[in-house]
């Protein structure tokens, strides 16, 4: 006759099928630290898998405090940057063992309040939040994530310095400052920049680098637009741009990689050539900005290797104070033509 297979097998009955006592059963399921021996954890293995008996994931989140989860909170999962920082996250949770979960706060303070508040609910082991801080208090998003942590999680930023929690970050102005400069070496003199929301602090830390490092090499902006920090957004003010009239800009810069590409789309449906008829330059090097054509000159920023640092800086219970500034460094391609492809100045 058949064996038949209770649906809903319980922690006692695979104890009972193993012959082991419930803790012993309860240790080798719900990963306790404690010391099992070979011979019990392979009959309680043997007798769960008989069983069909699955630990329940809920109890043992009350149990040990946490969930064996990653919580990432990202602004914009379309943006090659934050799924570049992601697959950071991600390498560096499953070498812990751990299984990652993603949020989108789409670049509002209080929906990424929200989400944190909820997760807590969910006991993830870690909270990673990465996205540029926005002008106005955090003390709402402080506050939750302090709770979380004080309950036992670990939590990671990131984004700008300034937030008590272990931060990966970068100097947006210096990089764009250093960019600016790479491009006057290069014979570059008039320019126009495509910027997000001011109260965007990397766009603004960007934009602000940038119009220094012209001045510094005797260098006036031509004009600054506003635009959406998205790759609609650069297309958005490029068009604006194109349509008032290129009068003598040689080259346009924006703040991001992903508006760099969405602004020569524009100029090519003006009609006109990127690279020949006006140079682009965007920021942070993401996967295509070597695949549009002409290649983009751009800031090299380390986004995987920045998702990976979160998740050693979390689980290594770093000190809340810390930040771990990541290397930058211009990129110059063939969207700048007079600089030589893909040579790093």
């Amino acid at each position: 006759m058949e064996q038949r297979v209770d649906p809903s097998p319980t922690l006692q009955d695979v104890a009972k099928e193993a012959g082991v006592s419930v803790a012993t059963a309860s240790r080798v399921l719900n990963g306790s630290s404690r010391t099992v021996g070979k011979d019990n954890v392979e009959r309680v293995l043997r007798a769960a898998g008989k069983l069909g008996y699955a630990p329940n994931l809920s109890a043992q989140a009350t149990a040990r405090g946490s969930t064996k989860t990653v919580a990432l909170v990202v602004s914009d999962i379309a943006d090659p940057y934050f799924s570049t920082l992601a697959a950071g996250v991600l390498e560096g949770a499953e070498a812990a063992g751990l299984i990652v979960t993603m949020a989108v706060a789409d670049r509002s303070a209080e929906r990424e309040c929200r989400i944190v508040a909820t997760l807590r609910g969910y006991r993830p082991h870690v909270i990673i939040v990465a996205g540029s801080r926005l002008d106005g208090p955090r003390d709402a998003l402080v506050e939750e994530l302090r709770a979380y942590v004080a309950a036992g999680g670990r939590a990671a930023v990131i984004s700008q310095p300034g937030l008590p929690f272990p931060t990966v970050a970068i100097d947006n102005a210096g990089a764009a400052k250093d960019l600016a400069l790479a491009l006057a070496d290069e014979g570059y003199r008039r320019f126009a920049v495509i910027r997000g929301p001011a109260g965007l602090h990397t766009s603004r830390d960007r934009c602000d680098g940038f119009l220094a490092g012209l001045r510094q090499a005797g260098i006036e902006v031509c004009r600054v637009l506003d635009t959406e920090f998205t790759e609609d957004g650069g297309y958005a003010a490029a068009s604006r741009l194109i349509a008032a009239g290129l009068d003598d800009v040689e080259l346009l810069f924006a703040v991001t990689d992903a508006m760099a590409i969405g602004a020569m789309r524009a100029v090519r449906d003006a009609g006109l050539v990127p690279g020949h008829d006006i140079a682009v330059a965007g920021f942070d090097d993401i996967g295509p900005a070597t695949d549009v054509s002409p290649a983009l000159t751009t800031v090299r920023v380390p986004l995987h290797e920045m998702g990976k640092r979160a998740m050693d800086l979390a689980l290594s219970g770093a000190d809340p104070a810390e930040v771990q500034w990541m290397p930058t460094q211009p990129v110059l391609r063939t969207s700048t033509p007079t600089s030589t492809p893909d040579s790093v100045s």
